[in-house]
């Protein structure tokens, strides 16, 4: 059963950081375009940052280029987004998901269940 867990959401200041992480069972993840998305108190879901599986290539959204960050690590089978210098407005919960299409789309096949990102002081 192919499976996508999220972790490492939490409370933190304006400012700080976070690593979330996003760890598949049942598939391989290079083999697969990794999205991670967003959706915010009231509002619509968000790409936030993407990884084609054939070369790595990477995007990012607008409002959060030079900020954070999505990689990959093969053997451990799991996706990171680090971010960094937060602001309150990237509150939201977010979600991972990924597809066997070679380029990054908002219709992914498979999505995880999301960790939950609050900034705040």
């Amino acid at each position: 059963q192919l499976q996508l867990v999220e972790s490492g959401g939490g409370l933190v200041q304006p400012g700080g950081s976070l690593r979330l992480s996003c760890a598949a069972s049942g598939f391989t993840l290079d083999y697969y375009t990794i999205g991670w998305f967003r959706q915010a108190p009231g509002k619509g879901r968000e790409g936030v940052s993407c990884i084609v599986s054939s070369d790595g290539t990477t995007y990012s959204a607008d409002s959060v280029k030079g900020r954070f960050t999505i990689s990959r690590d093969n053997a451990k089978n799991t996706v990171y987004l680090q971010m960094n210098s937060l602001k309150s407005e990237d509150t939201a919960v977010y979600y991972c998901a990924a597809d066997r299409a070679n380029y990054c789309h908002s219709g992914m096949d498979y999505w995880g269940k999301g960790t939950l990102v609050t900034v705040s002081s």
